[in-house]
């Protein structure tokens, strides 16, 4: 059986500074600078979650060179970025395997081809559409496999927050269903059903219940 198990949740902001000054607000402590995606023109903030999982703030930056394909996590698309210059928004959920490309073969909906990838000291793989789109618009998650025993989370300071739960709605909540138990995540997300697909993640806080 295939297992996937929850990795990060994604939050775009139109820039870092705008995406760390709006989770501080939030949350009561600041992301901290993580590092940069070369091959993707973005980098990143992270903030720990618990040992194995973190909360992940990425902007497209404005020093990296633009890639010669569409960025992961819908990030050139207009709608995305007109939504981020109102306010950072949580986009995505990311989820780990040890065998991504089992994973992919199993998951009745593409989460995209297998690409390398590495920031610092770190190394996976992971999928990406060739179009950058989100799956699911989101609500399933990207595939991650990182290249050894070491995680981010391992090195990122103690936030005092924790993950409480997951939710998101789609049009089509049945064929979500049916990918998230494909990689054993039926539990890990409950998605009901919406005209309009969204995302909420539910974090506790030193100062209570945030919901993203």
């Amino acid at each position: 059986m295939i297992r996937a198990t929850f990795d990060h949740l994604v939050v775009a902001a139109a820039t870092l500074e705008q995406g760390e000054d709006h989770l501080e607000s939030l949350l009561g402590v600041r992301p901290q600078r993580g590092g940069k995606h070369v091959a993707m023109g973005t980098h990143n903030s992270l903030l720990k979650l618990d040992e194995r999982s973190f909360l992940e703030v990425i902007a497209i930056d404005p020093d990296g060179a633009a890639p010669a394909r569409p960025r992961w996590f819908a990030l050139d698309t207009d709608a995305l970025q007109a939504s981020l210059r109102e306010a950072p928004r949580l986009i995505h959920w990311v989820a780990r395997t040890d065998d991504i490309d089992a994973a992919r073969r199993v998951c009745p909906i593409d989460p995209g081809d297998v690409h390398p990838m590495a920031r610092g000291a770190f190394a996976w793989r992971i999928t990406i559409p060739a179009d950058g789109h989100l799956p699911g618009n989101g609500v399933l998650p990207t595939l991650i496999q990182w290249a050894d025993a070491r995680h981010p989370a391992d090195t990122m300071p103690e936030s005092r927050l924790r993950l409480a739960a997951l939710a998101g709605a789609h049009p089509e909540p049945g064929a979500m269903h049916a990918a998230l138990a494909a990689l054993s995540l039926g539990e890990t997300i409950k998605v009901t059903f919406a005209s309009t697909p969204r995302l909420g993640a539910m974090l506790r806080t030193p100062r209570g219940p945030v919901t993203l």
